[in-house]
């Protein structure tokens, strides 16, 4: 474990970094192909009372034979260095050079460096160090030599060889192997130690994650450890979730961290035999992600929403942002979805976006969903979007348009002869865990999301300079948008309905749809109004009780300026759960349930996930619709800040972009804002023209002004609040 926590040092700075930073050498691969690798890892840990769990979707491979090249114009001559994780040889335009060498001598003038790598066991991966001739993203790369020879020796005239730019971690320690890769770990003590039967129960306070160590270990016998998110899992050694036994003969005291880390608050030590330990301590295994964004407002309880929400995420946040750090700790769309635009408003890791896309799509050909589940593979596309509108970085979308054309390709040839997606064999329809909520027929929500996917794909195709892609795409995206509302839209019930089965439309209002369409804005003004009156206001429109809708259901309000409205069900909701003793946000939450009936789900009376990522979706609420602060373009070159108090008396927070932050406070008479990018528009509501000193307010209607936001100066502003402000 000590070289775990010496390799942290070498790898954190690397892994993580800023992509402000200037780029310097780094081992590279084949694109995605360590995130692939790394995700079979990671998920293949999963344990059920210590039996191996896993995924129940295919998981692909890295390829393992790799060619890599780049053309250098050296101005003199330059001595390389050459590190590679596998058996390899090198070229130097086109010769081979004897034997594995370690370093290369390439003369001045134009030259073509090659490597070709083959590695079964780990992802083929190189590290190139000279002093203007380094491994970096710039290289390309190919799984598949289509050249071929004739019998002079003439390499063919014509290459089919497709070449792509190498995929990189930033991993930028030469000596250190891409595959050695780990997260970090710190010792943590237990807050409160008690005897419980043959041992002890240790309580760490919070809900946290990491690997048990245990102190003096001696004896000859069994050693059992019970993990529980609750104390009374902990307790239930024939039902919680997760446990370790250790036959144990032991002469002298030796200390013993367990191989697998794992998520608890509660840890139950069983002792057999003659086997006993001074003390039980754990090594707490976090990502070493950076903490930009921040929120703090007039309201403590809210305030320790959004630090419990962060704190969730953080524990979720790991190689890949994965669904909940108990259970499952597999790396889910849909789950993952909601953690990009949380990320956005808090660490703002885009390596980690990176990394869990590519992650989760995998490789052709396509065989089925991602994660089997239809709406999820819909989630991926707009992942990428999403990250470049954050981001701006519009070489990773390039680099991943040609596995979302496949998908894409993969669902269009699973329409019906309507042209609608419905339940086939092999899919899964999710939506949402809630009863009683019908899959059958062609259900709206899955040709809302459709629609949007198609939209996304005819952006990416620009981005990728596809314009035939693009304008097909667009096409698709319109002929569902209208047939959508041909086929779902009832104007009695103002809703878009949630099904059609046997080509006629039922009469069921689900929240799903209608609330999707409300901010991705496929209504009109009045369609809007309709939805919030007749579904997202209307009690007799079944609820929603995971965090994972409840994230969407409250965007759509808020979308609507209900920020009041979403302010008193934040502190009922998540609120609720801190009432129960919550030290970190739940999978599932039901306030009709009682006691224990908390911990249960899936049929198991520990099954359910206290700490998941869905459930720290204030995170992203309280940046994009309280602090108001959104990217208008790609990379927040230009931004909207819009702050709604939704009852605070004040608020103040930071929002990270890829260039420093916008710092935002608000209260009922002053707003004060200073930004580290782009250009900012300022929207406000007054009573009265407001008081901005060295910025120029513009009303755009009435009561409603703008005020320009120049990068790196400080506004103070003084407006007049009231009941039609903020």
């Amino acid at each position: 474990m000590k070289h775990r926590i010496c390799l942290f040092l070498a790898l954190a700075a690397s892994l993580f970094v800023d992509q402000a930073q200037a780029q310097k050498a780094s081992w590279i691969w084949y694109p995605g192909d360590f995130d692939i690798y790394m995700s079979n890892v990671m998920q293949n840990r999963r344990t059920e009372r210590g039996s191996f769990f896993p995924v129940f979707w295919k998981m692909d491979s890295h390829y393992v034979l790799v060619d890599f090249h780049k053309e250098f114009t050296l101005t003199e001559p330059e001595e390389v260095k050459l590190y590679v994780e596998g058996t390899y040889n090198v070229k130097i335009d086109g010769q081979a050079i004897s034997g594995f060498p370690k370093t290369i001598k390439i003369p001045a003038g134009k030259h073509k460096l090659s490597l070709k790598v083959y590695n079964q066991a780990q992802v083929p991966a190189i590290f190139v160090q000279g002093k203007t001739v380094i491994s970096d993203e710039t290289w390309l790369s190919t799984f598949e030599d289509k050249e071929w020879i004739d019998a002079s020796g003439k390499t063919s005239d014509k290459s089919g060889t497709t070449f792509v730019s190498a995929g990189s971690w930033h991993f930028t320690d030469p000596l250190i192997a891409p595959s050695a890769f780990k997260l970090p770990v710190t010792p943590h003590a237990a807050t409160k130690i008690e005897k419980a039967n043959q041992g002890t129960l240790s309580d760490f306070g919070k809900e946290t994650f990491g690997f048990i160590k245990v102190h003096g270990l001696r004896g000859k016998g069994r050693m059992s450890i019970y993990y529980g998110e609750s104390r009374e899992e902990a307790l239930s050694t024939d039902k919680c979730e997760t446990l370790d036994y250790l036959d144990i003969d032991l002469s002298a005291k030796k200390d013993s961290i367990m191989p697998l880390s794992k998520a608890f608050r509660y840890v139950n030590a069983q002792y057999e035999g003659s086997v006993a330990a001074d003390s039980i301590s754990m090594l707490y295994e976090y990502a070493p992600v950076t903490e930009k964004g921040s929120f703090k407002s007039s309201d403590k309880e809210l305030n320790k929403i959004y630090d419990v929400a962060k704190y969730t995420f953080h524990l979720n946040t790991r190689e890949f942002f994965i669904d909940g750090i108990k259970r499952d700790r597999w790396v889910w769309s849909g789950d993952a979805y909601q953690s990009y635009l949380m990320n956005y408003y808090s660490f703002f890791d885009a390596e980690t976006v990176k990394r869990t896309l590519w992650a989760q799509r995998g490789k052709d050909p396509v065989t089925a969903h991602i994660n089997t589940i239809m709406d999820y593979s819909f989630y991926w596309f707009l992942g990428i979007y999403d990250y470049y509108k954050f981001t701006g970085d519009q070489k990773f979308v390039q680099d991943i348009y040609p596995r979302m054309q496949s998908l894409m390709t993969y669902i269009d040839g699973r329409k019906n002869k309507d042209g609608l997606l419905e339940w086939m064999p092999g899919d899964w329809i999710f939506i949402d865990w809630a009863d009683k909520l019908s899959k059958e027929g062609e259900v709206s929500f899955e040709q809302l999301l459709y629609a949007r996917s198609l939209e996304t794909m005819s952006l990416c195709a620009k981005l990728a300079n596809d314009a035939d892609g693009a304008a097909k795409y667009d096409q698709q995206a319109t002929t569902l948008k209208k047939k959508l509302f041909d086929l779902y839209w009832n104007a009695n019930k103002q809703a878009l309905v949630h099904s059609r089965i046997a080509g006629k439309p039922t009469d069921n209002v689900t929240r799903y749809a209608n609330m999707f369409g409300i901010f991705f804005d496929y209504f009109t003004a009045d369609q809007k109004l309709g939805v919030k009156k007749n579904v997202l206001l209307n009690d007799n429109v079944a609820k929603i009780t995971t965090p994972y809708m409840r994230f969407y259901e409250l965007e759509a309000l808020c979308a609507m300026g209900e920020q009041s409205y979403v302010l008193k069900e934040m502190k009922s909701y998540w609120g609720g759960m801190l009432k129960l003793g919550a030290t970190s946000f739940w999978e599932e939450y039901n306030p009709d349930k009682k006691g224990t009936e908390h911990l249960a789900m899936y049929g198991r009376p520990f099954g359910k996930s206290l700490c998941h990522a869905w459930g720290a979706s204030p995170i992203y609420l309280l940046g994009r619709y309280y602090l108001g602060v959104q990217p208008t373009k790609p990379g927040y070159k230009t931004y909207a800040i819009e702050p709604n108090l939704g009852g605070l008396a004040w608020m103040e927070g930071k929002v990270p972009t890829p260039n420093g932050d916008i710092e935002v406070y608000c209260s009922n008479k002053e707003i004060k804002v200073k930004s580290a990018v782009g250009m900012g528009t300022l929207k406000l509501k007054s009573k009265s023209k407001p008081n901005a000193p060295g910025a120029v307010v513009t009303e755009i209607g009435k009561g409603v002004y703008e005020i320009k936001i120049e990068k790196g100066k400080e506004y103070k502003i003084k407006y007049t609040y009231g009941p039609h402000g903020l």
